[in-house]
């Protein structure tokens, strides 16, 4: 494909993102999230991510999610006692959303439409940030993502990811032969992103297209620890995060890892950050 700048391809994931909003608030998975977000102790988080905040003792710390989608995650937070503070997230239609729900959960979270790698000067520093599933395939720039992601965390301040393990994108569950791999591991060309962007493994026809990377673990870690981010704990897991396509390689004797959290800490001596 012919060269495109950052600029472009987060224009065009926003693009992307903001053409496929409208199936995540239709019918009635939207109107039980609804509800749950207004019930006490609401939280869609898996027992995995649940442990991890639990040993973090955040207690009345802030949070900030980066790529919040519609904040179902980001007000989850309020039941371990933290304060969910702000939501960034570059499409306006998941936000819209994401206002709902925080209204529901009777909320005020700050909901900011922005490009990551274009934030204003107020966006202030936080105890916690979290990045769940899905969000750093989608960026073109890992080095300048953490290097951002670091300058909005307080000094001690914690970083918690939860993602897809960047193995299982060298798969294709939709091949002919799904267990073969389909893409390089060590490919650095964002792949084109087509159809429209939903969760239910459903196909809802052509999007906007949007542009997809894969990011070795080793480049992810790399580009924590140079932006200031002392790493706490990596673990890897054999269970899904995905969609529900992504089941077929969940539960085999020869299990590939599949997801992974990793948290990291801000040092307090980190210059530039």
């Amino acid at each position: 494909m012919a060269s495109i700048t950052r600029t472009e391809i987060t224009a065009a994931n926003r693009a992307a993102w903001n053409a496929s909003a409208h199936l995540h608030a239709e019918g009635e998975p939207w109107e039980e999230l609804l509800e749950s977000a207004a019930r006490p102790g609401f939280s869609v988080l898996d027992p995995v991510l649940t442990a991890i905040l639990d040993g973090l003792d955040l207690k009345g710390k802030s949070a900030v999610q980066i790529g919040c989608n519609n904040a179902r995650e980001l007000i989850s937070l309020a039941s371990f006692g933290i304060r969910p503070e702000m939501g960034i997230d570059q499409s306006s239609g998941f936000l819209a959303q994401a206002r709902q729900l925080a209204d529901a959960a009777g909320l005020d979270v700050r909901l900011l439409e922005a490009d990551i790698y274009d934030l204003p000067s107020d966006v202030g520093r936080f105890d916690l940030a979290l990045i769940t599933i899905g969000v750093l395939n989608w960026m073109p720039d890992l080095p300048e993502f953490f290097r951002v992601t670091s300058g909005m965390l307080a000094p001690g301040g914690r970083l918690v990811i939860y993602e897809t393990h960047p193995f299982l994108e060298v798969f294709d569950p939709a091949s002919p032969t799904p267990f073969e791999p389909a893409f390089s591991y060590f490919e650095r060309s964002p792949q084109e992103v087509t159809e429209a962007i939903a969760y239910d493994g459903k196909d809802h026809g052509e999007g906007e297209t949007g542009y997809w990377f894969i990011h070795p673990l080793g480049e992810i870690v790399t580009a924590c620890a140079q932006a200031g981010l002392g790493i706490v704990e990596l673990k890897e897991y054999g269970h899904t995060i995905r969609e529900p396509e992504y089941d077929l390689y969940e539960g085999r004797v020869a299990q590939i890892p599949m997801s992974y959290s990793l948290v990291a800490q801000k040092l307090t001596s980190a210059k530039g950050c």
